[in-house]
């Protein structure tokens, strides 16, 4: 008899549902969640099931409402069915953030001791869906730290991921409606590192393995995240009035200014990886990024996409990478210079009508300071702190 597979997911949140688990569940996978929430494992248990509802207003043939069955959780504090299941998985899933990652190193170092105590001949992967840079790096130092050292040689396998779906923050009225349901866009492509893997590339519809996985994750963060942001922070800047990102885009100086940022972000990204993308493909790649960033369906918010100043704004994040990286091949950065600074003045609102408590921490702890911006929060050394100032100064705000 055919022995279902099993996949172990840590998070149970938006992604850990509507990707992962929506990914390997339709390849007829068991999916058990990890999950801290204990009302959320409690439903899940309950039901045993949980709705993905697909939601596109450019491409209406595309939405449609999914039923993923044949699930169940376990809370974090039941540390003995946890290591269980690390044992019998299949496969392992991340979708904690960073801090959710230290925080399951310990029964995961413990779990996988456990496994190849028991069955050493069966190595294990970890996909990382998460939005880290080198997330296989620092799962491997939170797994040292937290007991798995020396990590068995081919046995774990963690395979860092590029994450292009948008799964928005639902209203109050749809959550109260369905607490298990999450709405996302038909996106469904997950880049992966192929070379990470110890096993076989599982045979999942929409998985993507790709051998230059740094490439990837810098075309995430160069285009798509940057890209949220340069619209997010010129739309608070010249129209705050605005709520949604798909208003922002039907403004036609707000869009061409984006896609041209967009663009300029491209180009320095292809020079970075001039084996790995082409002209074309870069291209195509931004105006399928406009176009599903003006999903009406998904509710998009310019709040959500500009807030939380302190990480985005940050030397190794969205804006300042492909800046520096301008910066250092000497081609021009002017535009996504532009978003940052009309990031450092971002004031759109949330549903309660208010900031985000830390963004009004962060300007008032600067208060337009660029120069100590670049020097104090981005760590950006004197010789390039003077160089983006000088850039700065030529632009016309």
């Amino acid at each position: 008899m055919h022995k279902q597979k099993k996949i172990l997911i840590f998070g149970a949140g938006k992604i850990g549902r509507s990707f992962v688990g929506q990914l390997f569940s339709l390849a007829d996978y068991e999916i058990v969640f990890v999950e801290a929430y204990s009302a959320l494992t409690d439903s899940l248990n309950g039901r045993q099931s949980y709705t993905v509802i697909i939601r596109d207003s450019n491409h209406p043939d595309l939405e449609q409402i999914l039923e993923i069955n044949n699930i169940r959780a376990v809370h974090t504090s039941d540390v003995p069915q946890i290591l269980k299941e690390i044992v019998e998985a299949d496969i392992i899933a991340t979708s904690v953030g960073k801090a959710g990652l230290a925080k399951i190193a310990v029964v995961l170092a413990e779990g996988l001791k456990l496994r190849y105590s028991e069955s050493p001949d069966r190595p294990v992967d970890i996909i990382i869906a998460e939005n880290i840079r080198n997330a296989d790096s620092f799962l491997e130092g939170e797994l040292r730290s937290g007991g798995l050292d020396p990590i068995p040689e081919n046995f774990v396998g963690l395979i860092e991921t590029s994450i292009g779906k948008m799964v928005p923050v639902m209203t109050r009225e749809q959550m109260e409606s369905d607490p298990l349901a999450v709405y996302a866009e038909p996106y469904n492509s997950l880049i992966l590192d192929k070379r990470g893997f110890q096993n076989p590339v599982p045979e999942v519809q929409g998985l993507s393995p790709k051998n230059n996985m740094k490439a990837w994750v810098d075309r995430k963060l160069f285009i798509h995240n940057m890209g949220h942001a340069a619209l997010a922070y010129q739309s608070s800047y010249h129209h705050p009035e605005l709520v949604y990102t798909w208003e922002a885009l039907e403004i036609p100086a707000l869009h061409k200014k984006v896609r041209d940022t967009m663009f300029q972000s491209a180009k320095i990204l292809k020079r970075l990886y001039p084996d790995e993308f082409t002209d074309h493909q870069l291209a195509e790649h931004v105006d399928d990024l406009l176009e599903r960033f003006a999903n009406k369906s998904l509710g998009d918010t310019i709040f959500r996409v500009g807030s939380d100043l302190s990480r985005k704004l940050g030397g190794e994040d969205r804006l300042m990478v492909p800046i520096l990286a301008g910066l250092d091949m000497k081609v021009p950065y002017d535009l996504i210079l532009e978003a940052w600074v009309k990031g450092c003045s971002f004031k759109a609102k949330g549903e309660d009508g208010k900031e985000l408590e830390t963004d009004l921490s962060f300007k008032q702890k600067y208060k337009h300071n660029f120069e100590k911006i670049l020097r104090e929060h981005c760590n950006i050394n004197p010789e390039e702190t003077s160089s983006i100032m000088n850039s700065l100064e030529k632009l016309i705000l």
